[in-house]
């Protein structure tokens, strides 16, 4: 039976391969800016509600 990592993620410095759809995907429906979407995804990862909430909060500090 394989042991499951229990090491938290480290933020990435650079998107994945493929995750520019994901940028575009976060710009179209947030009103955020590219570099805004690229920081969500390295600090959040695949947490869609987390990243739904930051970006939140950039539009309400516009």
């Amino acid at each position: 039976m394989a042991t499951k990592d229990l090491r938290p993620k480290k933020p990435r410095s650079r998107p994945l391969k493929g995750e520019e759809s994901e940028v575009r995907h976060i710009v179209a429906s947030h009103n955020v800016s590219p570099d805004q979407a690229r920081e969500l995804l390295r600090r959040y990862g695949d947490d869609w509600r987390k990243i739904e909430e930051a970006a939140k909060s950039y539009k309400d500090e516009k």
